[in-house]
Order: structure tokens, then C-alpha cells, then sequence
């Protein structure tokens, strides 16, 4: 999800980019007979703009933060554990970075023309929002992998649930578990997420919780 999300957001600042130079410089649109600053409906292009940025990011804040709420709920689930220290630094230094990118492009956004401001909000709340959601998820263990008889969780970044209706198969492969399901549905989350001392443990309930007779359950997994 949040590749995804990231690319999206991407592929909608290279236009947004493009419109805030052209205001903000009063570039000459020729085949419109008109400059940057007299553009037609550039109020309204930068609010659609940012109200589209805005709810793409609330959408994923809310799936982001209803996965820690629920994973942390450690009670609801036969296993439930911390992310790795290793997984954790890597996810703190991957929303580190976002919160720069983010909060600079709104900034950038604004300083070209004070007319962008919607979309430099929208860039500035995925900033703001990153910074909250990397404290509590650091400081608090909120970044977890939770196993329960149905699905496992996993929270940190981003938020992965494999459920077990429909699983065919689970494997290994590289630094994944892949999770195989009918109609060539296929889901995965890092290996790295399961602390290294207790990966034992974790596969061993996981196996438990699937039917020998549907379910594949690799033997080569620690």
C-alpha cells in the first residue's frame, strides 16, 4: 500500500509542479493565449489538486493508524510481538525520510506561489501526520505483527493482514513468506518483521493454525 500510495503521490506532484511554476513565474502559455498568472481557473485547478493529495494521505493515515490500534490490542491474538529492532530502524528511517520529502515539497509549493497553498497543506499534513505516527509507533512498540486464529497482522509502516480463508500454500522465498491463495491471489510481508529469537515460536503457532490437508506449509521457514 504504501509503495503505491508514495507513486501515486508522485505521479500527481509532476503536474502539480508544473501548474505552481507557471503561476508562480507567469510563464507564457502560448496555445492558450495567456501567461501563468492569468491562467483560467487556477484557484480551482491547485483546491482540486490538493483535496485529491489530502484524500489519498487521510486514507491511508486511517488504515495506517486502525492497524496499530488494533495490533496493539495484544490480548485479541495468540501471538503477538514487536516488530524486530532491525525492521524498526529501517521503518523509522523510511518515515524520516517521507516527513523530509513531504514537508519540503509543500514548503517548495508555497514559496513558488502562495496561490498552491491547498496542495502545500495537503503535503505538509503527510508530513505532520508521519512525525506523530513514527513517535508513537517507535517510542510505544506500536509497530507489531499480531497472529490470531483467522489472520496475521502485521503494523508498521504500512499495514499487511493475511487471512487464512482461501490459503493454499506458505512459503519462503529470499527475505519474504509468501502467502499463496485460491484464484492466484498472492500476498507477502519481509521475514524481518519476526524478531530473529522468536521466529521459532511464531512459525510453529502459524503452522498450527492451517489444515495439513489445504494448506502447504513450507518446512524450510526460521
Amino acid at each position: 500500500m504504501n509503495r503505491f500510495i508514495n507513486a501515486l503521490l508522485v505521479f500527481i506532484l509532476i503536474p502539480t509542479m508544473l501548474v505552481t511554476i507557471i503561476v508562480g513565474f507567469d510563464l507564457p502559455l502560448t496555445f492558450l493565449k495567456t501567461t501563468g498568472a492569468e491562467l483560467p481557473y487556477r484557484a480551482e485547478i491547485f483546491l482540486s489538486i490538493g483535496v485529491l493529495i489530502l484524500l489519498i494521505n487521510v486514507r491511508r493515515s486511517i488504515k495506517r493508524w486502525m492497524g496499530i490500534r488494533l495490533v496493539t490490542q495484544v490480548k485479541k491474538f495468540k501471538w503477538n510481538a514487536p516488530v524486530s529492532t532491525t525492521r524498526k530502524k529501517r521503518v523509522t528511517m523510511y518515515l524520516i525520510l517521507e516527513i523530509v520529502v513531504f514537508a519540503f515539497v509543500g514548503i517548495a509549493l508555497y514559496e513558488v506561489t502562495s496561490q498552491a497553498w491547498m496542495p502545500a497543506i495537503a503535503f505538509v499534513y503527510v508530513a505532520l501526520d508521519n512525525i506523530i505516527f513514527t513517535i508513537v509507533g517507535f517510542w510505544t512498540n506500536a509497530f507489531r505483527v499480531g497472529l490470531s486464529s483467522k489472520a496475521l497482522i502485521v503494523a508498521d509502516r504500512e499495514v499487511t493482514v493475511l487471512y487464512f480463508s482461501g490459503l493454499r500454500k506458505v512459503s519462503q522465498q529470499q527475505q519474504s513468506i509468501y502467502f499463496d491463495y485460491i484464484k492466484g491471489l498472492q500476498l507477502h510481508f519481509p521475514t524481518d518483521c519476526i524478531p530473529e529469537e522468536k521466529r521459532a515460536e511464531f512459525f510453529a503457532l502459524l503452522e498450527s493454525q492451517m489444515d495439513p490437508n489445504r494448506v502447504f506449509f513450507s518446512k524450510v521457514m526460521a
